[in-house]
């Protein structure tokens, strides 16, 4: 342990030097802020996942902790049609806490809504589950990770028993012998991870890529398989009708470690590799090469991402994949098995919490008597008083402002003004908001409609436990207080819920059975002490962290979960001798291909994709007002195919317009030979003209709630 991470340790001590970890996406790379003379300055640190490495976002991350944007008080806005000014923290709360008082007791305890994001901490992710359901008495509560690991995280669940994004140390990836990357390019969305597949190829083993464009991770493989989008579900079962075909399965773990393939041998003996062909364009010679590449090697490891998985049938397309997986022998064993790269900062901890519409902390669902009456256990509440289900994100973003939706919506750690797929649609459903309450240290395009902006503070300025996407629970470490008149979400939502208390009905209703507990006993600030509660709300669940402690992390490189108990072991590897269903088996599940919801036609002939860029991440709110960043990728742009661009007359560099059913985006051209002639592609970190997801497809997957990012139709003409 570094000094600066011992430091961090004492309770009332904000050392110059902390160790802690980078802001961004799920690697959660290590590293290391110095403060000198008010400057902070960020430094790499050996950890497993980065291993000494930072990518541009990580190196630059310590910029925006004193960005002139940088909110530090709280706005309001005097309606009608007013201007954002200053306020003080008194007389905003005050409006926020007598604005949901007001709405819940004319509509109903639903007429309030909470949104929330897969950046918080754990501990944020479950105080703010809690509050929507014990201080709002709300069952409608979702975050944007449902946009993001949803599907995978539903196929996991349904065929493995449990979702953890990979069941393995990423070191693991290092030993395979073939690696198969669906949908996925880390080499810019999470480049410290390549260097753990250089030490796979230097070790002689294969990477294969899917993907519809040659991206920078597709440039590094052996061989690349260039689907048309929304095909890959296709492809997977291509892949195991070969292996089924030449004898490459692996019968005995079928026999004794899973159920129901016979039904999947009877679906994928009719999905021929020639059909495969003229649904994606993936060569049969390629999908061959690709099946024996899996199949007859030591270790194998399969692993999807937002690519394979943000599709309407993105559920079936990742189950095809864990089929695949699961037909091979790869689950559980060291160097091999099924994998999901988690997107967000905390996208796996933020959706084991009670964030999610249907779940409660230690992902438990909603929807379980002994879940329920465990959780109010813990939260000292009669757990009939509890709500149920809420909806999904989309869902419930599309329904704000109805006649039967919500007439308020608070918002952490989010942007869906510019992340939300049919995006002009779910800000015109915000502007029908009665009340619209975002918390976070910058403005957003969303904060920007807001009534109330409540400036809190920023992942330097507070301690914290994050998830990555191994499972491994890290601690992020304060290297400073927040800037006066600033406060941690915690902060603000003890001091809404003291606001709230005896006035909400659902402090009257919950309560019922026993004493009141205050806002102080509920809603602590001390994200220590949120943790420690956490943990005996997650005891016995999925995702079990009794026995991890803040303590414990410190003393090693994180704690993989599960883990019941303090003196006991953590897992970093799942699967090993049986898996976390009644009877010890994975589950099968016979899946077919469709076509995408919205087919391409003489109006729409092109199929649009979506997704990041290195410099930027997510809705871009942060990383566009790092200078660094905006310089190596100063606005949005589409790519298209050179063929493409003769057909439509457009040069390189020239405006052009993007037209989908739903909207339009205008952008520069960017010719590319790497994409398909009939695909185009556009990031989505930008707002205004540029916001890709003006056009996406509000299409959803129907177990998940994913929205269809990853195709729809178009047609591109010069502006």
């Amino acid at each position: 342990m570094t000094d600066g991470a011992r430091l961090a340790t004492q309770p009332g001590v904000r050392p110059r030097e902390a160790a802690t970890h980078c802001p961004y996406c799920a690697l959660q790379c290590g590293m290391l802020l110095r403060e000198t003379a008010g400057r902070v300055e960020v430094a790499p640190r050996d950890f497993p996942t980065n291993r000494g490495g930072l990518c541009q976002k990580g190196w630059t991350a310590a910029e925006l902790l004193d960005h002139p944007d940088r909110l530090t008080t709280p706005l309001l806005r005097d309606r009608p049609g007013g201007e954002l000014r200053p306020a003080s923290w008194d007389e905003a709360l005050d409006r926020v806490a007598g604005g949901l008082r007001a709405i819940q007791e004319r509509h109903g305890r639903d007429a309030v809504a909470v949104f929330g994001g897969g950046g918080l901490t754990n501990e944020k992710a479950y105080a703010l589950g809690k509050f929507a359901r014990v201080a709002l008495g709300t069952r409608h509560i979702d975050y944007n990770g449902r946009w993001c690991m949803s599907s995978a995280a539903a196929a996991g669940l349904r065929a493995l028993g449990v979702d953890r994004g990979l069941p393995f140390p990423l070191a693991d990836l290092a030993r395979a012998d073939t690696l198969l990357l669906v949908g996925a390019n880390p080499a810019e969305t999470m480049p410290p991870l390549m260097r753990h597949l250089a030490d796979q190829r230097e070790r002689g083993g294969r990477l294969i890529v899917v993907d519809p464009r040659h991206t920078a991770t597709a440039r590094q493989a052996d061989l690349h398989l260039q689907p048309l989008p929304g095909t890959d579900l296709a492809v997977a079962n291509a892949l195991l009708h070969i292996a089924l075909t030449e004898g490459w399965l692996d019968r005995a773990y079928v026999a004794d470690r899973t159920t129901g393939f016979d039904e999947v041998r009877r679906t994928v003996a009719g999905c021929w590799p020639a059909e495969a062909e003229r649904l994606s364009g993936v060569p049969v010679a390629d999908l061959e090469a690709t099946a024996r590449a899996l199949a007859t090697v030591d270790r194998a490891v399969i692993l999807t991402a937002r690519g394979a998985e943000q599709h309407a049938k993105g559920v079936d397309t990742v189950t095809a994949f864990i089929n695949l997986a699961l037909a091979l022998g790869l689950p559980g064993r060291p160097g091999s098995g099924y994998g999901c790269l988690t997107g967000q900062g905390n996208g796996q901890g933020g959706r084991e919490h009670g964030q999610k519409a249907d779940q409660l902390p230690g992902y438990r669902r909603i929807d379980d008597p002994a879940a329920r009456e465990h959780v109010a256990g813990v939260w000292g509440v009669d757990p009939a008083a509890l709500p149920g289900p809420g909806v999904p994100a989309y869902q419930l973003l599309d329904s704000l402002g109805t006649a039967h939706g919500p007439r308020a919506l608070l918002v952490f750690g989010s942007n869906p003004v510019v992340s939300a797929p049919r995006a002009d649609r779910v800000e015109s459903r915000l502007r029908d908001l009665d009340l619209l309450v975002v918390a976070d240290f910058l403005r957003s395009e969303t904060a920007e409609l807001a009534d109330v902006v409540l400036p809190v503070a920023q992942w330097a300025e507070e301690d914290g436990t994050m998830t990555n996407l191994e499972g491994r629970v890290l601690r992020r470490r304060a290297l400073r207080e927040p800037p006066p008149g600033v406060r941690t979400d915690l902060a603000v939502l003890a001091a809404l819920a003291t606001r709230l208390q005896g006035g909400a009905p659902s402090y009257r209703e919950m309560h019922n059975k026993g004493p009141l507990l205050t806002p102080t006993e509920a809603f602590p600030v001390d994200p220590r002490e949120v943790f420690a509660e956490l943990r005996r709300a997650s005891a016995g669940g999925p995702a079990d962290y009794a026995g991890i402690s803040w303590d414990r992390i410190d003393a090693d490189t994180g704690v993989f979960w599960p883990c019941p108990d303090e003196d006991g072991p953590d897992t970093p590897r799942l699967f090993a001798d049986r898996f976390p269903t009644p009877d010890g088996r994975a589950r099968f599940r016979a899946v077919t291909h469709r076509p995408a919801a919205e087919p391409v036609c003489a109006d729409y002939p092109l199929h649009l994709t979506t997704g990041r860029v290195l410099a930027h991440y997510q809705s871009g709110a942060q990383t566009r007002r790092v200078a660094a960043l905006r310089r190596a990728a100063p606005g949005g742009f589409v790519e298209l195919h050179p063929d493409l661009a003769g057909r439509l007359g457009v040069a390189e560099g020239e405006e052009v317009r993007v037209v989908s059913r739903r909207g339009e985006l205008r952008a520069p051209a960017r010719l590319s030979a790497a994409i398909r002639p009939d695909t185009v592609f556009a990031p989505f970190h930008w707002p205004g003209a540029a916001r890709a997801n003006s056009v996406t497809n509000d299409a959803v997957d129907p177990v998940s709630g994913m929205p269809e990012f990853k195709i729809c139709a178009v047609r591109v003409e010069k502006a």
